[in-house]
């Protein structure tokens, strides 16, 4: 069962982007990860280290709370 939270994070992430014309393989070497792992964050699959969640807000210019459907 997917947790519904992450599913709208993962759904704000791919907007951003996908606004922004980037790649998955791009944003998973941005991110020190590999372009799978980075797919499973926009899939909702696994949970995201708050650090992570920092790092993309401050790259994309919003708000943790706004990547985390929170706003």
């Amino acid at each position: 069962m997917k947790n519904k939270n992450l599913v709208k994070f993962g759904a704000r992430l791919k907007e951003l982007r996908n606004s922004q014309k980037k790649t998955q393989d791009f944003m998973g070497e941005f991110l020190g990860c590999t372009k799978s792992n980075y797919q499973k964050m926009e899939y909702g699959k696994v949970n995201v280290p708050a650090t992570t969640l920092i790092t993309l807000a401050d790259y994309f210019g919003v708000s943790v709370d706004y990547l985390l459907g929170r706003e």
